[in-house]
């Protein structure tokens, strides 16, 4: 099997080559495999189980009133429905900016019923690994700024349900956190990157 598109956007570092690889499912959403990989410290290779996912894009829509807009989706691995920023997995190359864009564009309109407004911006905040200890997934941060409810409200996909969605203050958002009432790992780290670029600020845990 081919290497992961991924690959075409992190290249290929020194060192680093796969062996092997054996397919052991493969469906629409993710591969599983066994692979042997040359690292940098082991030349001859190591055994290791890998999962193939496509790229995936993570929302904060951010109204003009400067709340967030969340939604509330079942989880079926974990049994639970979650408090989410919209997210979906990209059509197209896994570095591709437009791509990503437009990924963004239908997930807020699909998830959540929302859309830019006319004077909001998009605004790319970086990747990271989801859990890069058994997968290659990774997703995209883009805050949408300034989002206004689309006109045919959301349209989530057959596969998906999503039981509400809702606006949060800045101050129900970080509170919702400290209390572990939002768990999911794409918000979590999206977040994470809100305040290290200063869209989100401590003062805002009690300024709302």
């Amino acid at each position: 099997m081919s290497e992961h598109a991924f690959h075409d956007l992190i290249g290929r570092p020194e060192g680093w080559a796969t062996l092997d690889v054996q397919a052991h499912h493969v469906s629409p959403w993710l591969v599983a495999t066994t692979q042997r990989v040359a690292t940098p410290t082991r030349p001859d290779g190591v055994e290791w189980s890998v999962v193939h996912r496509k790229g995936a894009v993570v929302i904060a829509p951010l109204t003009p009133e400067g709340h967030f807009v969340l939604v509330r989706q079942e989880r079926v691995p974990v049994r639970q429905s979650l408090w989410e920023f919209p997210a979906g997995q990209i059509d197209g190359r896994a570095g591709d900016e437009a791509a990503i864009l437009a990924t963004a564009q239908r997930e807020l309109q699909e998830e959540a019923g929302y859309e830019l407004g006319a004077e909001g911006r998009w605004v790319p905040l970086g990747y990271f690994f989801t859990s890069a200890a058994f997968t290659d997934e990774h997703s995209h941060l883009v805050a949408a700024v300034g989002v206004v409810p689309h006109a045919h409200g959301a349209q989530p996909e057959e596969t998906e349900a999503i039981t509400a969605v809702r606006t949060f203050t800045r101050a129900e958002l970080l509170g919702a956190i400290a209390r572990n009432e939002i768990r999911d790992a794409n918000t979590l780290a999206m977040v994470a990157r809100l305040f290290a670029c200063g869209l989100l600020t401590p003062a805002d845990s009690l300024n709302g």
